[in-house]
């Protein structure tokens, strides 16, 4: 029986010792050979631009903000959704100048210099000066809204010293991405004495062989051509024939998106040869609350990677209070998102997009 016990047990202690060195032997090879290589694919960067319609602080906008004492009041609503654009862009439809107040239904306008610092506190990094009213106060109101605006480190487009600085572009790049953003008015809207010319401050108008031009020379040095296009009727819902034309031309030059401004209501959007075309944004902060129109706007957040638009999301906003822009509610949202007669939309979470 003892030998038996005996037996027992030096059998388990040789097959232990076994299993302990086997296993050693294994820890031994594996931690000699050489670590196995797993593949990653580095996502490649995204980068979202923020565009937005109109913006004036003039008139009632102006009165509104002083009786709040709050400049950025404004921006309130729609301030924390800027925020999360890489680019955020909109046409401001003002000079920044000190002078007197201007009149409720007064057609110059003039914002004070505290404006400067609201859109920058809002997140823009830039906006369009080519429009009808940016030129009011003249060449001080210009030089003065540049100022403004660089003293907040917010670029500008489509106006300039001279005609060289208003026809350039503006160069913005974001997690390696590059882009470049071009301005211009129609010349059908505005005196002859508002373009810039060689040794006088003033905007870009639209000429075709212009865009050409200035598109052909940045096309090589960047991934991505945005234009501003301020034109078209007032208060209509779709584009005219100068809008179409000129949007076209500019996709056909080279531009990647075309936004546009000046009608002041939400205007239909198109795909053309691949690139998308927003005709109107419509208002964003304005003092017109005599219509339903002209309280709608558009905000859209365009998704781009390096090669391509990967998604344009689409959020609807109604201006209340003379100037305060705020996310529409759901049927307000479909009737601003009907304007654009554009039909090949997604939907998820609340949120109409393009999928590209």
């Amino acid at each position: 029986m003892k030998f038996k016990i005996l037996w027992v047990i030096t059998a388990f202690t040789v097959g232990l010792f076994l299993v302990i060195f086997s296993l050693a032997r294994v820890n031994i090879k594996l931690s000699n050979s050489s670590p196995i290589s797993i593949p990653t694919s580095t996502p490649s960067p995204k980068v979202s631009l923020i565009a937005v319609g109109d913006i004036s602080f003039s008139r009632s906008v102006e009165k509104e903000v002083k009786k709040k004492n709050d400049y950025n009041y404004p921006f309130l609503k729609v301030k924390d959704f800027l925020k999360t654009g890489d680019i955020v862009f909109g046409n401001l439809e003002t000079p920044i100048t000190p002078g007197r107040e201007i009149q409720s239904g007064e057609m110059i306008f003039r914002s004070n210099p505290q404006t400067a610092q609201a859109l920058k506190e809002a997140g823009f990094t830039l906006v369009s000066l080519a429009n009808n009213h940016t030129p009011n106060f003249g060449e001080k109101g210009l030089l003065d809204t540049f100022e403004y605006l660089s003293s907040q480190e917010i670029k500008y487009v489509g106006a300039g010293k001279n005609s060289q600085e208003a026809y350039s572009p503006a160069i913005l790049e974001s997690r390696g991405i590059k882009f470049a953003f071009f301005a211009y008015t129609d010349q059908n809207l505005v005196p002859s004495f508002y373009e810039a010319a060689e040794n006088r401050a003033g905007t870009a108008f639209l000429k075709e062989e212009r865009l050409r031009q200035e598109i052909d020379k940045i096309r090589p040095k960047v991934d991505f051509i945005i234009i501003s296009l301020h034109s078209g009727e007032e208060y209509t819902p779709q584009p005219n024939n100068r809008q179409t034309n000129f949007a076209h031309q500019a996709v056909d030059f080279g531009a990647d998106l075309v936004i546009g401004h000046h009608p002041h209501v939400v205007q239909t959007a198109e795909k053309y040869k691949d690139k998308y075309i927003f005709y109107s944004l419509g208002n964003f902060v304005f003092d017109q609350m005599w219509s339903q129109q002209t309280k709608q706007g558009l905000a859209i957040k365009v998704d781009f990677s390096k090669e391509k638009v990967e998604r344009i999301s689409l959020f609807p906003v109604i201006i209340e209070n003379f100037c305060q822009p705020r996310f529409a509610e759901e049927k307000e949202k479909e009737q601003i998102i009907k304007r654009l007669m554009f039909y090949n939309l997604n939907y998820e979470n609340g949120i109409y997009y393009i999928s590209n």
